[in-house]
């Protein structure tokens, strides 16, 4: 398998703080790995949802089997996990690969609460 095709930024454990951490919007980040069938059946819709909410949301990408610090230090027990971040701080975690509505209508759900 390649690598998900998108255009969102990949982040590594010593980017995550710059990349994700410190920015002014809320960022979602898709822990991920290459040997992970359902990391790849959702990178599509990430990718879709990047580009639609790209004024108010940033995703990013985050290969957990070559940058093992920060998927540890966030507790990244299974893939894919996708862990929203809001003001530098985790909000909301969600694991495994779902339908674009249900994961759009969990993240609108943790960003206005």
């Amino acid at each position: 398998m390649s690598a998900p095709a998108t255009d969102l930024v990949v982040v590594t454990d010593a980017t995550f703080e710059h990349e994700v951490l410190r920015q002014d919007r809320p960022v979602l980040v898709d822990f991920w790995a290459q040997w992970c069938p359902p990391c790849h059946m959702i990178a599509p819709v990430l990718a879709e949802i990047a580009a639609e909410r790209a004024g108010d949301l940033l995703v990013r990408k985050f290969n957990t089997d070559e940058n093992p610090l920060v998927a540890r230090e966030y507790r990244v027990m299974s893939l894919p996990t996708l862990m929203l971040f809001r003001d530098g701080a985790p909000i909301r975690s969600l694991v495994g690969a779902r339908p674009k509505a249900k994961l759009l209508a969990e993240l609108d759900a943790a960003l206005t609460s």
